[in-house]
């Protein structure tokens, strides 16, 4: 069993290093063009960098790093989802961030020469493209807009955690919960079904919540159309629910009175 589990990481890592070194798809390509971090590089520039990149599957579960490695790598997410957390003194999972299709992650660490502040891991099945950043600080020093490139990714993480400190300060539950469902939905009304892409343990903690308190947020959610069955939320009017989402805070205090 154990040289079979061997010659499966050995072919695993031929496998990555073919699909890394040669086998960027078109479609691949253009969603790395459409990340913060590499969306507003030229081609030629984008090309080159693509060169001395590398892409990994991992299988769900699978830790991409841990907290305290060296940061010689900026991340873009190809396919799937990746959590970013943090093991708090008392054991439990702090989730920082989660990200997807498209979206880069670590590239501000990555390019300091630090370690990782947080641990990433697989949250399903995914690919991921991995940018070495040793090359992107090379290139930098002849090509600026690396360096532009790397500050527009940054800003839109802040930006973004900007808006989870307003969402916790701002929103109940219940609204937070609508507003990642909403984000899946994409529609600004009418009926749609989405299917939350990752297990509710893992929403509650990117939502700054407990699981029971999702629970709540759920039932929670029926007066404004939402019914959830499993890992399927089928919501009536979309519309209705952005309304619920844009209620103060106060009214539903009001309420509770």
């Amino acid at each position: 069993m154990r040289f079979a589990s061997a010659l499966r990481t050995d072919w695993g890592m031929k496998r990555d290093y073919r699909a890394g070194r040669r086998m960027i798809s078109p479609g691949e390509t253009a969603v790395v063009r459409q990340s913060a971090l590499l969306g507003g590089l030229s081609e030629e520039l984008t090309a080159e960098l693509l060169q001395h990149s590398s892409i990994r599957n991992y299988d769900r579960g699978e830790t991409v790093f841990l907290q305290g490695e060296p940061a010689h790598r900026a991340f873009i997410v190809l396919e799937g989802w990746v959590k970013l957390f943090r093991i708090t003194h008392g054991g439990s999972e702090a989730v920082v961030a989660v990200f997807t299709r498209g979206q880069s992650f670590a590239e501000a660490v990555a390019f300091q020469n630090v370690t990782y502040p947080v641990n990433a891991e697989a949250v399903t099945d995914c690919r991921l493209l991995r940018l070495d950043a040793p090359t992107m600080l090379d290139r930098m020093r002849t090509n600026p807009e690396i360096a532009t490139a790397i500050l527009s990714a940054t800003y839109r993480h802040l930006h973004e955690l900007v808006a989870q400190v307003e969402q916790l300060k701002a929103q109940t539950g219940a609204q937070r919960v609508a507003e990642f469902l909403l984000n899946l939905c994409g529609s600004e009304s009418g009926a749609c079904t989405v299917t939350m892409p990752y297990d509710k343990v893992l929403i509650a903690g990117r939502l700054g919540m407990k699981p029971e308190s999702l629970s709540r947020a759920f039932t929670r959610l029926r007066e404004a159309g939402v019914e959830v069955r499993s890992n399927h939320a089928a919501i009536a009017d979309a519309a209705e629910l952005r309304a619920f989402v844009n209620r103060d805070r106060s009214e539903f205090w009001r309420k509770a009175e």
